[in-house]
């Protein structure tokens, strides 16, 4: 996928949602892996011409893992021209040396928002783009729906009022296999996670099953999309102009 398609559904997103005004500082949170690294070329690309002036600034939360080489992520954001910053945290060592969590992935969320947050304050940012795609908006409601006996799935848009801070998605429109094909096509420096619990969490094992019904079903993810984005979820009770 062109960098000109990935523009087109994130500005479409953002329009749609009124997710960025004029004077925003936005932070990208950026675990180099390859949905934040094509959420910051798509928003570095839209800064340019985009006729609300924004800024960005990129932050990496470091967990701790000492397997975690970020030199080329560094690289990409200072040709980008997009500030960076790394913030060191011991979120590995207290989650599954001092924890020993049976379920790591909860408490690691938790912590290393915090950390992410305090990083924007202190860079000034009123908002957070976090780089969720359509395949996240479905496979959070099914998660919700098996594990939680509810139907919810994240919003485009969230005030967060204890940071007075606001999430936005402006990747909201786009499928995994679009996200994809674009870090092939640019050869992105994708950085793999170095998390011992990564490709074993309950989002994995829901993602493979929508792929599975999603084969049976051609077509099935987005008609639960659509299913989502009518709805009276929080956040889609209002359809997009």
């Amino acid at each position: 996928m062109k960098l000109q398609q990935v523009l087109s559904q994130v500005r479409k997103a953002v329009d749609d949602y009124n997710m960025i005004q004029e004077g925003d500082k936005i932070a990208i949170g950026i675990s180099g892996g390859k949905d934040s690294l094509c959420l910051l070329y798509a928003l570095q690309a839209l800064q340019r011409f985009y006729p609300k002036k924004f800024s960005l600034v990129a932050v990496t939360v470091d967990l701790g893992f000492d397997n975690l080489n970020l030199e080329k992520i560094k690289e990409l954001c200072k040709s980008l021209n997009v500030e960076y910053e790394i913030v060191s945290t011991e979120i590995a060592k207290i989650v599954f040396q001092d924890r020993k969590e049976s379920n790591p992935c909860s408490l690691c969320a938790k912590m290393r928002k915090g950390a992410l947050n305090e990083a924007m304050k202190r860079h000034g940012c009123n908002k957070i783009a976090y780089a969720h795609h359509k395949d996240d908006v479905v496979e959070t409601m099914l998660m919700s729906l098996i594990y939680e006996g509810r139907l919810h799935t994240f919003a485009p848009v969230t005030y967060l009022d204890r940071m007075d801070l606001t999430v936005i998605r402006p990747l909201m429109y786009m499928k995994e296999a679009d996200v994809i094909g674009f870090v092939r096509k640019y050869q992105v420096p994708v950085v793999k996670s170095p998390c011992p619990a990564d490709g074993h969490t309950k989002r994995e094992y829901v993602g493979n099953l929508l792929q599975q019904l999603n084969q049976e079903n051609p077509g099935v993810k987005e008609r639960m999309f659509t299913a989502i984005v009518n709805s009276k979820i929080v956040g889609y009770s209002t359809n997009p102009k």
